[in-house]
């Protein structure tokens, strides 16, 4: 499904050149649950950016489900993520004047659903996601558990192939935290790619395959 070829990022510091990504190799087949770890700098939040589509590699080769996708233009990108990726932040970057049910709701009219498929898929997933009673609620009126729920639930409800998510517990209590832990989970046993960036080494721990990375080079990959 994902496979870089020689990855590289490069950002200026002065007049020093940094690689946040030198020469990335990798290969994550679809289904999937796979954790990114390493120290702060390591380069693992670029590389989950440039496997989202939401930063472009300096060199090297993208392929996203057989296609080329390292040079499209920034409209095609768009519709790739739109279409084949999710993704779960730590801070959730809800829209603070969206009620719940119209952050959920927001992918389907980007995308053109039509007005009655959106409602009823959106019904389906404020139901799936335990937030009926909250659905009229804005984010500010929402819990930090039920905030990540309302994210997750956005970054789902275009059925993507993968789901991204940077920290997606970095923000919650380790209750709230293993209740959205267990949902992630729930999504890629239904067949979801999960790709998890974190620095907790529980959390690291709990995939199938995990991707240790230190100064933008992949050092372990263990499944």
């Amino acid at each position: 499904m994902i496979r870089l070829t020689a990855i590289k990022r490069v950002f200026k510091m002065g007049d020093q050149d940094v690689f946040a990504l030198n020469g990335v190799d990798l290969s994550i087949n679809s289904g999937e649950y796979v954790s990114i770890m390493g120290p702060s700098g390591s380069g693992k939040t670029t590389l989950l950016n440039v496997l989202g589509l939401l930063d472009r590699p300096d060199s090297g080769r993208y392929e996203l489900d057989g296609s080329d996708v390292t040079d499209l233009s920034e409209t095609e990108q768009a519709r790739v993520r739109r279409d084949k990726i999710g993704f779960v932040f730590q801070s959730f970057h809800l829209v603070p004047r969206l009620t719940a049910e119209e952050n959920i709701g927001l992918p389907l009219i980007l995308s053109g659903v039509p007005h009655s498929e959106r409602q009823s898929r959106v019904n389906e997933a404020l139901r799936g996601f335990d937030l009926v009673d909250r659905a009229q609620h804005r984010p500010a009126e929402l819990s930090g558990g039920q905030r990540q729920r309302v994210a997750i639930a956005r970054a789902t409800i275009l059925r993507p192939t993968a789901l991204l998510a940077d920290e997606p517990t970095g923000n919650l209590d380790h209750k709230i935290g293993a209740e959205v832990m267990n949902l992630l989970e729930s999504l890629h046993h239904a067949g979801t790619t999960l790709i998890l960036v974190t620095h907790d080494r529980e959390l690291g721990a709990r995939a199938h395959r995990h991707i240790a990375m230190r100064d933008g080079e992949i050092v372990a990959d263990e499944k």
